[in-house]
């Protein structure tokens, strides 16, 4: 089906700013608060009131422009973006329009396979984002949660420049790491901090006039954006193909059954009446700012990443996995500063490997690993100077995580100390041997893969401590005859 089609995709993302107040208001933003407790009287747009810009919201856009390489507007404008909705209760939602905050940026993503892809960003704006409509255990009546009217959200759009669901996701996940390393929004998807809005088109393959696009609303999973823009793919492709037109509408995703379905026909921009909103003079930011902002960014991820490339001869792959977060870099680096610079791969195999798993099966943040990266290093230590093999580090790992010792503890305590005496292990290869003659006599006979049944069963006989390297050198010697 795609050889003959191209798929153009571009997001537009909003990031919840990690504001206290909302962006107009001083009305809190805490998540979970009861309905309706967190809405004042700017928010619930009572006569009188006017807006007031949250200095912090415009610092955190100004940080993500930084960012991503964009131009700072030193002026640019709110405007009113009018349309009815019964969770937004001035009739208006305060938005930047034709005046953005940030201009023009890009970032590049790597995908599974390796190859690298700039997206362009068109721009970000800041705007507040509207309350929520309950329907669970409402019979017949929609309620209405005005919490969240009123918070400031960053949305961030891309240029069409995607061709693929796999391209989105990993521009998706590279935006997510990018806000979270600049503390400017907590990410959390499920809470709706961070969610998506996919522009899906198709086109036949080699042309240069895009398709009809549909908008697919408020994703708020890496998987859910993945599923929705296959299946909305798949079905314009279809209704193409088979004589029909595909229509400019705003679409929902029902993961439950890994549908999109018709929501209601795409607004164009008139359709809002977009007009300056009187009550807000232009926003005006001086180049002091600017820069005194620039000062404050962190190493950004794709600095980090080079950096362990370059200081560590990481892979870019396993450096890009250990940048990915400022925790997960954080971590392997003070495993780093304990092991040493020389054993840095060792580290980040461990952190990537038996730490990821246990941290995935647990549904933990590593900043709740139950090994710190002190103990972690202090295990690592055991490998380097020989104590024990790295198949009985992962043993020491497990009980470890679960009792909460030290590696020397548990090692002393379990009798996990690797045998290097060569010439107890010299004994147990002998007893294998005599007691597999057969197998003896066939590995000579050329079958070479015996070998490893050989190493099994002193590995068995030693309880898993022989050193290894010792075992294979004496065993081929053995085996060959020696």
């Amino acid at each position: 089906m795609m050889k003959d089609w191209e798929v153009v995709i571009g997001l537009e993302i909003h990031a919840q700013l990690a504001t206290r107040s909302k962006i107009f208001s001083g009305a809190a933003t805490a998540y979970g608060a009861p309905p309706n407790t967190q809405a004042c009287l700017v928010d619930l747009a009572y006569p009188g009131v006017l807006p007031v810009l949250n200095a912090e919201a415009v610092r955190m856009a100004v940080k993500f422009g930084l960012a991503i390489g964009a131009p700072i507007a030193e002026r640019s404008i709110f405007a009113r973006k009018n349309y009815f909705y019964p969770d937004l209760p001035k009739g208006y939602q305060i938005s930047q329009y034709e005046q953005p905050i940030v201009g023009r940026g890009s970032l590049e993503i790597v995908l599974d396979e390796g190859t690298a892809t700039r997206i362009g960003i068109t721009r970000a704006h800041l705007e507040e984002d509207a309350g929520k409509s309950l329907h669970e255990g409402l019979a017949n009546a929609t309620g209405i949660d005005l919490n969240r009217a009123g918070t400031p959200l960053l949305e961030i759009v891309s240029e069409p420049d995607m061709r693929s669901a796999k391209e989105a996701v990993a521009y998706m996940k590279k935006l997510h790491t990018l806000v979270r390393y600049l503390e400017i929004c907590d990410g959390n998807m499920q809470e709706g901090s961070f969610r998506c809005d996919a522009n899906v088109s198709v086109r036949p393959r080699g042309a240069e006039k895009f398709g009809t696009r549909a908008e697919i609303k408020n994703l708020n999973s890496f998987r859910f954006v993945e599923k929705a823009i296959q299946h909305e793919v798949a079905r314009q492709i279809e209704l193409i193909e088979s004589g029909g037109t595909v229509v400019q509408e705003t679409r929902l995703y029902d993961s439950d059954r890994d549908e999109t379905r018709s929501m209601r026909s795409k607004e164009e921009a008139n359709d809002y009446r977009y007009f300056p909103d009187p009550d807000l003079l232009p926003l005006a930011i001086d180049r002091a700012f600017i820069e005194s902002v620039r000062a404050s960014l962190p190493e950004l991820p794709d600095q980090k990443a080079a950096r362990f490339v370059s200081d560590y001869q990481l892979s870019r792959y396993d450096a890009g996995v250990l940048s990915a977060s400022r925790e997960t870099g954080a971590y392997f680096e003070a495993v780093v500063a304990r092991v040493g610079a020389a054993h840095a791969k060792l580290a980040a195999n461990w952190v990537m490997g038996e730490l990821s798993s246990a941290l995935n099966r647990d549904n933990l943040e590593i900043d709740a690993a139950r090994v710190g990266p002190q103990s972690l290093g202090g295990l690592l230590d055991r490998i380097i100077d020989g104590t024990i093999s790295g198949k009985l580090a992962k043993e020491v790992f497990e009980a470890m995580w679960s009792e909460g010792r030290d590696a020397d503890a548990i090692i002393e305590a379990k009798g996990l100390r690797q045998i290097t005496d060569a010439g107890a292990i010299a004994t147990a290869i002998d007893a294998v041997i005599a007691a597999n003659p057969k197998q003896l006599a066939d590995y000579r006979a050329g079958k070479d893969k015996l070998f490893g049944f050989f190493v099994g069963q002193v590995m068995k006989a030693t309880g898993g401590k022989a050193n290894p390297a010792q075992l294979n050198d004496l065993l081929k010697a053995k085996l060959g005859g020696g």
